[in-house]
């Protein structure tokens, strides 16, 4: 998860591994400073791991930091191509300022 935009605003971090898990909940909190809210965009990819070890592609979501509201979301995401998955959805809490209590 991370942000996309000016360069002073670019950051991107690893969230936990969850293992063997059809229902991934990560629960962590993440806060990024930004500068240019305007052109920033949150990027979120989901990395799955088999039983090599190695990531796989999952899906990923972009989303404009300016069109986004506090509160709890729902957000598609989408295969390599941008197609959006028809039956899978990240569920977000989203909050500007002080910690969100889910």
């Amino acid at each position: 998860i991370g942000i996309a935009g000016v360069s002073a605003d670019k950051h991107m971090v690893k969230t936990e591994i969850i293992e063997d898990e059809w229902l991934p909940v990560w629960n962590q909190e993440f806060e990024f400073q930004l500068r240019v809210p305007e052109l920033a965009v949150l990027r979120i990819e989901v990395l799955e791991y088999d039983t090599t070890g190695r990531p796989d592609f999952g899906g990923q979501t972009c989303l404009p930091v300016s069109e986004l509201r506090t509160g709890i979301r729902t957000v598609p995401l989408h295969d390599k191509k941008g197609n959006k998955y028809k039956h899978v959805r990240l569920l977000l809490g989203i909050n500007f300022g002080l910690p969100y209590e889910l």
